[in-house]
């Protein structure tokens, strides 16, 4: 187990998904499916450079778990579909808010399903983050303006919260897979199986890309490549319950793109929320250092407890 590691990949991934998000919401024309489709698609290029760094590629796609593959790249697939037609039915801001519900789904189902060693301070590292994240939200929540179209906001709410939930599902089965299997091999089959699945969309109508669109959902396939890689490589490195509290780092590069991009200065309460988002992580690795230093201390006999000191 390699916390520090895994947390740091967990972030940088975060990072990766939004910037792919931005390019999502410039080509705002084009279909969920199809948008999945040319995600999925392209994310195949850093994930064969990777693969081929790392060796044969061949060797790396070999498996002996295609249905623990199909299940993670099914469930995965639908989260990504219904994440981003929710985005059709919700501002930006309510979309976020509801798709953080995925880390307490994702420890509690770690707890249930992984039997993992869930501790207080994991469950209070969640709880503050997402205290945090509503703190940054709450001014810019748009549920009155969606009351005045119930149908169309009560179909986004669905589709975020289902998002959601897959998405905590999927973040099982990957943690359950990178036991056996290797992390490459992981995102390939995703990759694979869920731009099929986009493809299957177009019987439902696909919009005929502009060159400008075009090269954005490329980049935005390469970054969400990118962004699965260090996902999965995190899950590999550290529980579940220690790398989902940093799913709410994303606001903060939401916040920092904005403001390089387009110029918009945090609010107060967006100041206040991502101090308390950055204290959740911060408590995550104060509590993992003092408990990995206690284990240590018990292991060593009294004479290396002295020079550990040291």
């Amino acid at each position: 187990m390699q916390p520090v590691l895994g947390i740091t990949c967990k972030i940088v991934s975060t990072l990766a998904f939004v910037l792919m998000s931005a390019c999502l919401k410039l080509s705002s024309q084009v279909p969920p499916g199809e948008q999945m489709f040319f995600r999925s698609l392209f994310a195949m290029v850093p994930l064969l450079l990777w693969m081929r760094w790392q060796g044969s590629i061949f060797a790396a796609i070999r498996t002996k778990s295609v249905f623990g593959h199909f299940l993670r790249s099914a469930t995965g697939a639908a989260s990504m579909f219904c994440t981003f037609s929710a985005l059709h039915y919700l501002p930006l801001t309510d979309a976020i808010a509801l798709g953080y519900a995925t880390p307490v789904m994702a420890v509690l189902l770690a707890a249930l399903i992984l039997k993992e060693v869930v501790r207080g301070y994991h469950w209070t590292a969640v709880l503050i983050g997402l205290v945090g994240v509503l703190i940054m939200l709450w001014p810019h929540m748009s549920f009155q303006q969606a009351h005045n179209q119930p149908e169309g906001a009560l179909t986004g709410v669905v589709l975020a919260l289902l998002g959601a939930f897959l998405s905590a599902t999927a973040a099982i089965q990957i943690r359950r897979l990178t036991k056996t299997e290797r992390v490459g091999t992981i995102v390939f089959y995703f990759s694979l199986i869920s731009a099929l699945i986009g493809l299957s969309t177009i019987m439902l109508g696909w919009h005929m890309p502009t060159l400008r669109e075009f090269w954005i959902l490329v980049l935005a396939g390469i970054l969400g490549g990118i962004g699965q890689i260090l996902l999965t490589e995190s899950y590999s490195l550290a529980d579940m319950s220690i790398i989902v509290p940093f799913e709410y780092s994303s606001m903060i590069w939401t916040v920092a793109l904005s403001w390089t991009l387009f110029g918009e200065l945090p609010s107060i309460t967006i100041i206040s929320g991502g101090i308390v988002v950055a204290l959740s992580g911060i408590f995550i690795l104060w509590c993992e250092r003092k408990l990995s230093f206690t284990r240590r201390t018990i292991q060593l006999p009294p004479k290396e407890q002295d020079k550990d000191r040291d």
